[in-house]
């Protein structure tokens, strides 16, 4: 693995721990009832996963082109941190939803 790649990877998991942290402070915020702030973290964690795949699409890109990489643990962990922290947002905007509603029928 190059120091490229290994940057590359080390931009993965950083992202995707971005990602990750900002869907879960989006969970707190809807757990407390400011549906606003856990909007407004669902959308950090959307950019920051979009940081993750900007990243991943350099090494694709790379192998695309011939330039393929010899797997590593370090590139599995960076993807299975991606994998995870995308997972965790999408069950997390479902929570999120399910607390709004819930608050809307306590308003009733």
């Amino acid at each position: 693995m190059t120091p490229e790649e290994e940057t590359i990877c080390l931009e993965l998991i950083v992202h995707a721990g971005t990602g990750r942290a900002e869907a879960f402070a989006g969970l707190e915020a809807a757990k407390a009832g400011d549906f606003p702030g856990a909007a407004a973290h669902l959308a950090e964690s959307e950019q920051a996963l979009g940081g993750a795949h900007t990243a991943q699409t350099r090494l694709l890109a790379g192998e695309a082109q011939g330039v393929g990489m010899t797997p590593s643990l370090l590139l599995v962990h960076a993807q299975d941190q991606l994998m995870t922290a995308i997972a965790e947002r999408g069950l997390i905007a479902e929570l999120i939803e399910l607390y709004r509603r819930l608050d809307d029928r306590d308003a009733r």
